[in-house]
This record gives C-alpha cells, structure tokens and sequence, in this order.
C-alpha cells in the first residue's frame, strides 16, 4: 500500500473506518465515501492525508472526481441485511445499481488501477445445506443476498470484459471493535455487549440454536489487504470466516461470562424471529483463501470476545 492512493466506500462504517485506520500508516492518500446513512463521521481517522467525501456511491457526479489518481479501491459501501427488507427497492438501488456505478466509474476514470476489491456476504448461502459452505454454491433467500450476489456477477463481467483487477470477498459475521450498538443495523455481539453494559437482557431471536460463523475484524482486515496486495487474488471470489459454527446461546454464554457475570443466571430473553432469521445454520470453507493468498484467521471467538469487551469498557 505504500505510496498508494487508496479509495475506501463505506468508510464511515463499522468495516469501512476499521480498514481505514488500518490503511493509514500504509497509504500516501485515502479518500473515504460515505452518504452517513448509517455511518458515523466521527469513526473516520483526520488526518492531512485523509479526504472525506459525503456521498453516495449512486452519485456519478460525487465519485467521479476522486477517482483519476486511484491505486486501490475497497467497496465496502452497502444497505445491509435488515435495511434490506425494509426497503427492497433502496437495497437494490445502493447495494447492485451502486457498485455497477463504481465498477463503470472505476473502469473509465481510473487511469491506473491495480484492485477493486468488493465486500460480498455470506448470506448469499443462505440456509446452505453444505456446510462447511464452498463459494460455489448459493441459495438466495433475502433480498439483501439477491443483490451483493448479483453484484459479484458484475464484478465477474468487467473482470472478463476489461480484464478489470476484481477480487470478491464473502465476509461471515464480522464483529469486533469499533461496531456501535447506536447504529440500529449492528450485530449481535455488539448488541450483547450493549445490553450487558446498561445491566439489561440479552435478547435472541428464536430459540438460539442458530448457528453462525463469527470473524473477528482484524482477521476480516487482513483478508481484505491480502485480496488488495496479491496478483493472484484477482478475479477470484473468497470466503472469510473461521470454519467454526458457533450457536447463539454459546455466543451469549462467551458474552456474558466475558463480562464477568454467571451465565447460567444472566436473564436472556427469547424473542419470536424475524422476517430476516432465515439461516439456521452458517460456517464457511475457508480452503481457497488459504491455498491461495495465505490468509488464515489468527483470532479464536474467545479472544476475540475479549478484546471487543476491552474496548467497550473503554
């Protein structure tokens, strides 16, 4: 990244702000876009380096000026999964529409770009009935997969068009420091945490048997550089998680016992499911990263439960 003008869409989210105070002792220049819909301005690094755009990614006028100089491009920007069923129509219009926008942008203003790296989900699996899931197969059941998988098919066309430099990462349940409880649309650990700090309930939806494969956010970081820096990273399509399947009463029982309380005791309420509770069960194979770039998580659920407590404390 050194010497690189590095462009990151999403910035001011919980991913976004994370890669880019990771990126900033490695960039010559990081321009961040973000629309604030559910981003937080004050997650964003200032610094005489660091440029921020408020705009959306569906706004050619807005990103085209800041794309000419542009080495690396991370397009984390979307509408996520709850958001998705609450408005079909935005999701599709931010999260396929939006990146086709980039990509077409990307393609005919920046004179020398070495990778578009472009954050997918794991939720294009849906309820997979291979587990661990290898990223051929697919199962749409949300709109909000519907639309990142039509995304990557995108991604896979100016690849075989243009010979565009794409590598497409499917992030499982990513958590850690830096993911706000304020922000409605945040996940669940960050949302455990919340209600324990303020001595309140934990709450699950359904009956907590549901399984999940967390990734904490510095392995999900690493991921993404290693898909920026490495030739033979383009055009393929990788799975980040862990390979482990953890249920959600196991990760409110790491929760709470994290933080210090009797899990057997701690009240948890259960909640009836949601339109969005769909998968029962989700662990990604993560082999085709490994053998290809040489990613492999570092951090077990554990330490990463830890350090995330450690920096709610804070």
């Amino acid at each position: 990244m050194k010497n690189k003008h590095v462009l990151v869409t999403g910035g001011a989210g919980f991913i976004g702000s994370q890669l880019v105070k990771r990126l900033m002792p490695l960039a010559k220049k990081i321009t961040v876009i973000d629309d604030l819909t559910t981003g937080n301005r004050q997650a964003v690094p200032v610094a005489d380096h660091v440029t921020f755009v408020e705009a959306s990614i569906t706004d050619a006028d807005a990103v085209t000026p800041h794309l000419a100089d542009v080495d690396i491009l991370f397009h984390v920007a979307c509408r996520n999964l709850v958001h998705s069923v609450e408005n079909m129509e935005q999701d599709l219009e931010v999260n396929l529409l939006g990146c086709y926008s980039l990509l077409d942008l990307a393609h005919k203003h920046c004179q020398h770009l070495q990778r578009f790296v472009y954050t997918s989900t794991a939720s294009v699996y849906g309820d997979a009935d291979v587990l661990p899931t290898v990223e051929q197969y697919h199962k749409i059941a949300m709109p909000y997969a519907a639309s990142k998988f039509s995304a990557e098919h995108y991604c896979h066309v100016f690849h075989q068009l243009y010979q565009f430099p794409m590598t497409i990462l499917r992030l499982s349940n990513v958590y850690g420091p830096g993911q706000l409880a304020s922000n409605p649309y945040c996940g669940v650990v960050a949302k455990f945490f919340d209600a324990i700090m303020a001595n309140e309930p934990l709450t699950i939806y359904g009956d907590g048997t549901q399984t999940r494969d967390f990734t904490y956010i510095e392995d999900a970081l690493d991921a993404l550089l290693l898909a920026a820096s490495r030739d033979n990273a383009v055009g393929e399509v990788f799975n980040v998680g862990t390979m482990k399947e953890t249920s959600i009463q196991d990760l409110a029982r790491s929760v709470i016992e994290e933080a210090g309380y009797d899990a057997e005791t701690y009240p948890i309420i259960y909640a009836p499911k949601r339109k969005v509770d769909t998968i029962q069960r989700r662990v990604v194979a993560i082999d085709h990263i490994q053998n290809t770039i040489g990613w492999q998580p570092l951090y077990s659920l554990k330490q990463g439960i830890a350090q995330t407590f450690h920096w709610v404390k804070e």
